[in-house]
């Protein structure tokens, strides 16, 4: 099985993402943020380095789901699939020029087309991690990434509103693959009851794909 998961930044995704992994004990794809050399710069200068951001992170997720499914049997952290939806987000900030953002999808859509040629061609189950806008700010406020604080920058602020909306309705529109939503407002993955209540809904969606 090759599951993605996906959400807002500070939902909880990632956490998530390892607590598949182990349950199910498959390997673990995570998202480069740590050791991604573009994303500070991105948000000290977002109209300089969107694009070059957006091709950084298309090319590693393009190798990610590649490797993925060829291996089928993983985790991912985020995916190619909602690539776009940040590339759209930033192009409508005007961080991306209309000229950018053709190319950009002019490369998704070729990257797409290839992977048409593996033998599995799209993940099993979409994991989608949820919560409340509140709940959103609070843990990118804990989680303490410098580059990611909006106290004293409301524009960031309402780049992190508009991309929670704008998730909403991308999982409405996903239809990659069968798909469940975790509310990990109601479950705080911080808490092992609601770890393993979690992971008795995924088992469930599982289930019936099996």
């Amino acid at each position: 099985m090759v599951i993605i998961t996906a959400g807002m930044i500070g939902v909880g995704k990632t956490t998530l993402t390892g607590k598949i992994a182990e349950h199910l004990g498959t390997t673990a794809y995570f998202e480069p943020v740590g050791d991604n050399p573009v994303l500070p710069l991105y948000y000290s200068n977002p109209k300089q380095y969107g694009f070059l951001l957006q091709i950084y992170f298309l090319n590693k997720r393009f190798a990610m789901i590649k490797q993925a499914l060829s291996d089928d049997n993983n985790v991912l952290d985020r995916s190619i699939y909602e690539d776009a939806l940040f590339t759209r987000e930033n192009n409508s900030e005007g961080n991306i020029t209309d000229t950018e953002l053709a190319v950009y999808l002019k490369l998704l859509d070729n990257m797409m087309n290839e992977l048409e040629e593996l033998p599995k061609k799209g993940p099993d189950l979409l994991v989608y991690a949820d919560s409340d806008f509140d709940t959103i700010q609070y843990r990118i406020k804990k989680r303490g990434r410098d580059y990611e604080q909006f106290d004293d920058n409301p524009g960031l602020k309402n780049y992190y509103y508009k991309m929670w909306s704008a998730y909403k309705q991308w999982y409405e529109d996903y239809d990659v693959s069968p798909k469940i939503k975790i509310d990990l407002q109601k479950y705080d993955l911080s808490d092992q009851k609601n770890v393993d209540i979690v992971l008795q809904q995924i088992d469930d969606a599982l289930l019936k794909i099996r």
